[in-house]
């Protein structure tokens, strides 16, 4: 169901791989409720998944970049104000990489310049979108900046490894940032902490099918959906919360609040 929500609000959507990623379902539904926005994503990023396909369906252009880049990201910037015909409303972004994760290694074994490569992409890269969209003024007042994290940040899972450390410093980012945004440009800056959900990305992580059935069992609502976590983003792009800002939202169906559940405590007890 749409609700006109954002009709009339232009923006950059991040990270849209193929149609199992939080991005692209955020860019459906950012469309449905009339948003308009450019595509981009790594050219590495762009050559293994179908964003064309989702560029078709939602009449939007893509730009590539990689986020890493500051000369990438001026440039994008600058030709999506220019494609959207002014500033900009909404920004979403969703990226994340680890080589330690990719190539199996261990937590207390890191490749360091993998480790750099890693926090680049998934942490730096969101001080870079907002420096750049700061310094060339690009934001409109009341525009919304959204991050996808994870809980991760806050509590041990081991096999999440240095991936960790990168939402951590993610959600810094966004408070730290956030407050000159605000401040100078009544532009909000937030971070959702999705549940554990099964996109290209997540997979690579050992032990993911694990996280994602404890997380489903220990959350009173079971765990929430790529497809929630877009509607709960569109949310944050709407005027509905304009003064919304310096947050990390959790999207999880109550997991970051539970201690133990009924389900979780039957499997060590043994009763159902």
């Amino acid at each position: 169901m749409s609700y006109n929500l954002l009709k009339g609000k232009k923006g950059i959507i991040f990270g849209a791989l193929d149609a199992n990623s939080i991005a692209w379902k955020t860019a459906e539904r950012v469309h449905e409720e009339g948003g308009q926005f450019v595509l981009t994503n790594a050219p590495v990023a762009m050559r293994m998944g179908q964003i064309n396909e989702l560029a078709k369906k939602t009449g939007s252009q893509i730009i590539p970049a990689d986020a890493t880049s500051e000369e990438d990201l001026q440039n994008l910037v600058a030709q999506s104000m220019e494609i959207l015909g002014g500033k900009i409303d909404f920004v979403l972004h969703s990226i994340g990489m680890s080589i330690n994760v990719r190539k199996g290694k261990h937590y207390t074994d890191q490749n360091y310049a993998w480790t750099q490569k890693g926090t680049d992409v998934s942490a730096m890269s969101f001080h870079k979108v907002m420096q750049t969209l700061y310094k060339a003024d690009a934001m409109n007042e009341w525009g919304s900046i959204v991050a996808l994290t994870y809980m991760a940040a806050q509590r041990v899972f081991p096999d999440y490894n240095d991936m960790a450390d990168n939402k951590a410093y993610l959600e810094s980012v966004a408070r730290s940032f956030g407050y000159f945004f605000g401040r100078d440009k009544k532009v909000r800056v937030n971070t959702i902490s999705q549940s554990p959900t099964p996109t290209t990305a997540g997979s690579g992580v050992k032990g993911f099918d694990g996280f994602i059935a404890y997380a489903d069992k220990m959350s009173p609502l079971g765990n929430a959906t790529a497809l929630d976590c877009a509607n709960y983003t569109v949310s944050l792009f709407s005027d509905l919360t304009k003064r919304v800002t310096l947050q990390n939202l959790y999207n999880d169906g109550g997991f970051s609040n539970m201690g133990v559940s009924d389900a979780v405590m039957s499997t060590f007890t043994g009763e159902e």
